[in-house]
């Protein structure tokens, strides 16, 4: 009856115009309504939308409202909980989220995408289109015409050099950028004047909207500061200088970055807030209490944190839990290569099979193992918000596929191993005198995470697979540092669980994670690790369809593309899809804006901190 009670007042309150159709969406999901039946209130009561309409400063009217007439600085202090601590604030090399969050204070991309994917300007005049004449007709050349007057936070003039740059320096294997291979399918970026960058593929490509946008791999990186390699590269990743609203005064990785005003940001009256404080460490639910209860934070990102937790703490408190519909999965990553043989001076070679999981009939078992209900509804808020899936690739209209299916079956899994040769011997199944001992690693310490390992461990158990259970920090486990042989890019063990989701509408970036083209784009010794396909995984017909889908011409096609490799993935059980997870799953103290946070499925939630404020 509360949440009843609750949904009705915020259904007044859209009606009255005291909030937005994207707040109404975001409280309504957190009291368990579907997007769609919320929509569809808003529609039955002729309450319009509000227009999305881009403006030269790269933010839209929808996610600014209240920011004309405030100061600079006028609001002090934000305190920002990202229990998940940033490692590097080099965009262009974050392995994670919570490196490209951090970055996104000061550094930005050409267009950033709104919750709708609605793609809008930032450093760039407007979005490139054809009926603009940005977009050649064959799908090669794009033009995009930026800002002028735009500077570094150091006072250096922002042009069409630094475009130039950044593409250099991402594909440049040098640097080891984990988006070299995504940007690798550029011919050539050309400075055409100081304000006009001409970016030419080498196939047509539908998908050009992936390149130099949205704050999770696209920010530019300045010319200047970069161009002497080496040491300066070290002192970016420390010290960015970015064309951002915000400086960093001070970064312990690992632990907090500080920030102050970027006095040379574009937008006089932005940013509100004078100061940033970024935390991390601890762990989800501390951060979800420290805004929700005690109100000693104003915003807690990724509240990875089980529902029977969340919603008490969320009741009558200081602050309000937030759930945006998304795209991302939670999943289980498993291993092709082997973790624990040492080849060349490196294990999980991935020429070298993993002696258990390299059986198909193994990982169909481990899948059919996996009670994916109990985990949505036991550790995620289930049904509609966060449903068990069984699909890699969701959340995006068109290319989500309708074939695949799962089923929990322990009794189906073992027939299944039986037939395989995987005799039962003691509790152990052992075959041509390998155990089926397996290392299953996680990210993060939250109940959500070890308690569905645990659930994992024990329903396997009962296959006699024999599961050690590992848990990574995340500034571990996300780090791109070479030598650190604890991060997921190195997988030293059989499995780990994670969540992922695409960098924008066509998502090439997101399926390249699969893709192995013998070998370059898997991490080993030879790249620095640098390399996106941790899995191992390398299936040339996987390969094909992903090179297909970079040149193709007709969204339909591509969409089809797309469909065929989430299948493949799921049928070869590459990864083992858990729970369609919220895009965003965050605690705000009730004193900031809510309809200012402009959360969505593909950019990092910071994305629009400028237009972050306080409510009157």
């Amino acid at each position: 009856m509360a949440e009843s009670g609750r949904l009705w007042n915020a259904y007044q309150d859209v009606i009255a115009g005291r909030i937005s159709r994207r707040s109404f969406l975001q409280r309504a999901i957190a009291l368990g309504v579907s997007a769609p039946i919320a929509w569809g209130l808003l529609d039955a009561a002729g309450v319009a939308a509000q227009d999305a309409t881009p403006t030269a400063g790269g933010v839209a009217a929808a996610p600014t409202s209240g920011t004309d007439g405030q100061t600079r600085g006028a609001g002090g202090e934000l305190k920002l909980l990202q229990w998940q601590a940033p490692t590097t604030l080099n965009m262009q090399l974050a392995g994670s989220f919570k490196d490209q969050l951090a970055s996104a204070l000061v550094t930005e991309p050409l267009i950033h995408f709104l919750p709708d994917a609605t793609p809008i300007p930032c450093l760039a005049k407007e979005v490139p289109s054809r009926a603009n004449g940005s977009i050649s007709d064959d799908l090669k050349t794009v033009t995009y015409h930026l800002l002028e007057d735009v500077v570094w936070s150091d006072g250096q003039p922002f042009t069409a050099k630094d475009v130039v740059f950044t593409w250099k320096w991402i594909v440049d294997p040098a640097n080891q950028s984990p988006n070299s291979a995504l940007y690798g399918a550029l011919a050539s970026v050309d400075a055409v004047d100081d304000h006009t960058v001409r970016l030419t593929f080498k196939e047509p490509q539908l998908g050009w909207n992936s390149y130099f946008s949205s704050a999770q791999s696209g920010g530019i990186l300045p010319e200047h500061m970069l161009s002497a390699g080496g040491g300066a590269n070290d002192a970016f990743a420390a010290k960015p200088i970015g064309t951002g609203p915000y400086l960093v005064d001070s970064f312990a990785p690992g632990d907090n970055v500080q920030y102050s005003i970027n006095d040379r940001y574009r937008e006089p009256n932005k940013p509100f807030f004078a100061k940033v404080n970024l935390k991390g460490g601890g762990d989800a639910a501390s951060a979800a209490r420290a805004v929700l209860q005690t109100g000693d934070w104003d915003f807690a990102w990724n509240l990875q944190v089980s529902p029977k937790i969340l919603k008490p703490e969320a009741e009558g408190g200081k602050g309000d839990l937030v759930i945006v519909p998304g795209t991302g999965v939670e999943f289980i990553a498993l291993n092709f290569s082997d973790p624990n043989k040492v080849v060349d001076g490196q294990r999980s070679q991935w020429q070298t099979p993993n002696p258990v999981l390299g059986d198909k009939a193994v990982r169909q078992a481990l899948a059919l193992g996996v009670d994916r209900q109990a985990i949505s509804e036991n550790f995620y808020f289930g049904p509609p918000g966060e449903p068990p899936t069984s699909n890699i690739l969701l959340g995006i209209a068109g290319a989500t596929s309708t074939n695949t299916t799962w089923e929990f079956d322990i009794d189906k899994a073992n027939a299944m191993l039986d037939a395989a040769g995987w005799k039962l011997e003691g509790d152990v199944r052992q075959k041509d005198g390998v155990p089926m001992k397996l290392t299953y690693a996680t990210t993060s310490k939250s109940d959500t995470r070890q308690g569905t390992q645990a659930l994992v461990k024990s329903d396997w158990a009962k296959m006699g697979v024999q599961v050690q259970l590992l848990e990574i920090d995340s500034s571990i486990f996300f780090d791109t540092s070479a030598g650190n042989d604890q991060t997921m890019y190195h997988m030293y063990w059989d499995m780990h669980e994670y969540a992922w989701s695409p960098a924008g509408p066509y998502p090439l970036s997101y399926m390249l994670r699969w893709v192995s083209h013998d070998g370059k784009n898997i991490p080993q010794k030879e790249n620095g690790w640098s390399q996106v396909n941790e899995e191992r995984y390398n299936n040339p017909a996987y390969d094909a369809l992903y090179d297909e889908a970079t040149k193709a011409t007709d969204i339909q096609q591509a969409d089809e593309l797309f469909i065929k490799m989430n299948d493949m993935v799921v049928d070869d059980v590459v990864v083992i899809p858990l729970v369609q997870r919220a895009s965003e799953k965050y605690a705000i103290a009730k004193s900031l804006n809510h309809d200012n946070i402009a959360g969505g499925p593909f950019e990092a939630l910071y994305w629009n901190i400028a237009n972050w404020n306080r409510v009157s």
